[in-house]
């Protein structure tokens, strides 16, 4: 049985970031856990994590993503990179299947297995299952909705997602880079 499910959203938006996810883990059919602690504080609370995946990937790649942090100094951009190059590389990373979103104060990335290190369009990240639903939501909440903060848009869009998304609910845990 395949453990599924994940919406995970990052917005830059008026000069903040906020990274949310929703609680699900879905085993076949069936909701296995509803408060899935999907986001993470690193570095001192300066950078924020959100992954997407096999959890024991995510949090094998959390490990190596925070080692690179602590060896480039919390270089945001740098880190990313080292453990994208080193993802695709070595042979037992190459296999790991997840996905995570990293976010300073001033930087939004997705970092995926394939190598790829990508700074989103329109400052909005989103993996997952729920991820177009919650990424069409953030887009329209920007153009929309500009007095909201980041962190309001993450919440709305990720409760938009819940609504349309079977594999995520509305258990949010949103977090912003200190």
């Amino acid at each position: 049985m395949r453990i599924r499910s994940t919406t995970v959203l990052g917005i830059r938006h008026n000069g903040e970031i906020a990274l949310g996810a929703d609680g699900q883990a879905t085993m076949d059919k069936h909701v296995a856990k509803s408060n899935v602690r999907k986001v993470r504080k690193l570095h001192d609370g300066k950078v924020v994590t959100g992954f997407a995946g096999s959890t024991a990937d995510a949090f094998m790649l959390l490990d190596k993503f925070e080692e690179k942090l602590s060896g480039y100094n919390g270089q945001l951009r740098r880190a990313a990179i080292e453990l994208a190059k080193e993802w695709r590389k070595d042979q037992y990373l190459r296999k790991l299947e997840a996905m995570m979103v990293v976010a300073d104060k001033d930087e939004l990335l997705i970092i995926a297995g394939t190598g790829d290190v990508l700074e989103p369009d329109s400052d909005v990240a989103a993996i997952g299952s729920g991820a177009m639903y919650a990424q069409a939501a953030a887009l329209a909440l920007k153009k929309h909705a500009p007095h909201l903060t980041a962190r309001q848009m993450v919440e709305d869009a990720l409760h938009i997602a819940a609504d349309i998304c079977i594999y995520t609910n509305h258990n949010l845990m949103i977090e912003q880079p200190s």
